[in-house]
């Protein structure tokens, strides 16, 4: 397994808007995106060894929609599904914030 710090890359908008867009005309019925707070996001982030995050797709059966799970990774890469893991993220539609280039 590739070592975790070489997990994700910066992006630049252009390329944020392109790949945001592409998804919206290849989906157009599906979610945009997910919103979670820094709040709960750091709780992943401060367990014992937590060194990244790996994010799944997810059903809410309860909810009838889509959602993400959330949960920390360790140096190897390996899950901390014993730790803290998050779901029920506000989803766009209909938390979004249309001013924004990755909205629309």
């Amino acid at each position: 397994m590739e070592p975790i710090q070489n997990a994700g890359e910066s992006i630049s908008l252009d390329e944020a808007k392109t790949m945001t867009r592409d998804f919206r005309n290849l989906y157009p019925n599906s979610t945009k995106g997910y919103m979670i707070s820094a709040v709960n996001i750091q709780q992943i982030l401060n367990q014992d060894g937590c060194q990244g995050l790996r994010i799944y797709n997810g059903y809410d059966a309860a909810n009838k929609a889509t959602n993400l799970v959330i949960v920390g990774t360790d140096s190897s890469g390996n899950d901390l599904y014993e730790g803290v893991i998050m779901d029920r993220t506000k989803p766009c539609p209909s938390d979004c914030d249309n001013s924004s280039p990755l909205c629309y």
